[in-house]
């Protein structure tokens, strides 16, 4: 250690640091403020800080915004600090559309403007235009965050506008949207699709494509984010005579599907996509009769080898999983009552 440079230490333990104790200490110096603001140490720290226990749950509601931690060891919410909205909003008219590396992609439903938003660090930037780029609408758009292989975060903005699809990218780097081209089935063009947001996870972005109609065709929708490729692979092969939905997650860069079907009584099954074809991880047993709008409330995390179920209340209950423990597990939620998502505290900032 002794040998090593004074730089390389202090760069070492900075990127160890908590996201808000960086913020903080870039006030020592002009060094340190010059040190912590490079693209390499925002990199390697943020890298440092996707771990479990850096989680957050954020939950907005129609007079609050507050962040939770979650502990794991009795798989709760921990106490809840409030957040204030660094940008003009009405009664917190804020949707979570995505996330990544802690940076959040909202909108505010009073303009459909859409914003990236650090909770963390307050910070966001505006991504709507003049030329009406970065406008986004409930249950025709969808919204996938990612980052390519230079580095650069990227927002994919698929819209459905009167039976013409349209898909945009919007760059950081460059701050400037721009059309790439995407040719699929006209009947996804339909509002009776439902498109889910986009899950990042090894250089794809991942949309689960759902007919709203029991029985009806659900496919996953799959963008490459360096060559800038669609295509389409199918569902797991799960029943379709009940009710069907897949959610999408990130596990350790690994892409599953929490897959649930069934009507009076809901199964749920873990799959992992290899290649184009998925493989079965897990069943767990059916889950007593939940009502429907208590069903739509729900999101879910792992941690030390267990599934939680949770509500916007608490823990609904837990399934123990017979497999290797995953690290963390999380993905954006849209929550009755309130909207939420689970995130990392970072200082990657939206904009350059």
């Amino acid at each position: 250690m002794a040998d090593l440079p004074t730089h390389t230490i202090v760069f070492e333990i900075l990127t160890r640091l908590p996201a808000k104790d960086v913020g903080r200490s870039k006030s020592v110096c002009k060094q340190w403020y010059a040190l912590l603001s490079t693209q390499d140490f925002v990199k390697i720290h943020c890298s440092r800080s996707v771990v479990s226990s850096n989680q957050r749950v954020l939950l907005i509601d129609d007079l609050t915004c507050s962040v939770r931690p979650i502990i794991s060891n009795n798989n709760d919410y921990g106490p809840s600090s409030t957040v204030t909205f660094p940008f003009h909003h009405q009664n917190n008219d804020v949707s979570i559309l995505s996330h990544l590396n802690g940076l959040l992609c909202v909108c505010l439903n009073h303009t459909y403007e859409l914003l990236l938003w650090n909770p963390t660090t307050t910070a966001f930037k505006r991504l709507s235009t003049p030329d009406s780029h970065g406008f986004y609408i409930n249950n025709l758009d969808a919204i996938g965050l990612y980052v390519d292989a230079d580095d650069d975060y990227k927002v994919l903005h698929i819209k459905r506008r009167s039976g013409v699809l349209g898909v945009y990218v919007y760059s950081r780097e460059v701050d400037s949207w721009r059309n790439i081209p995407f040719i699929t089935r006209q009947e996804y063009l339909s509002p009776h699709f439902n498109w889910s947001a986009g899950t990042f996870c090894g250089g794809t972005l991942y949309f689960t494509v759902c007919e709203c109609w029991i029985g009806g065709t659900n496919v996953v929708i799959c963008f490459d984010v360096n060559s800038e490729q669609f295509k389409e692979i199918s569902f797991p092969p799960v029943p379709s005579n009940g009710m069907v939905q897949g959610v999408l997650v990130n596990v350790k860069n690994v892409f599953h599907m929490f897959a649930s079907t069934g009507m009076f009584e809901m199964t749920i099954d873990l799959w992992t996509l290899q290649g184009d074809y998925w493989i079965k991880v897990l069943s767990c047993p059916p889950i007593p009769p939940i009502s429907l709008s208590l069903w739509c409330d729900i999101t879910h995390y792992v941690t030390n080898g267990n599934w939680f179920v949770m509500t916007k209340l608490g823990k609904l209950f837990t399934i123990e999983m017979d497999m290797k423990p995953f690290e963390c597990f999380y993905h954006v939620s849209w929550f009755r009552g309130f909207k939420g998502a689970v995130f990392v505290q970072t200082i990657v900032s939206p904009s350059i």
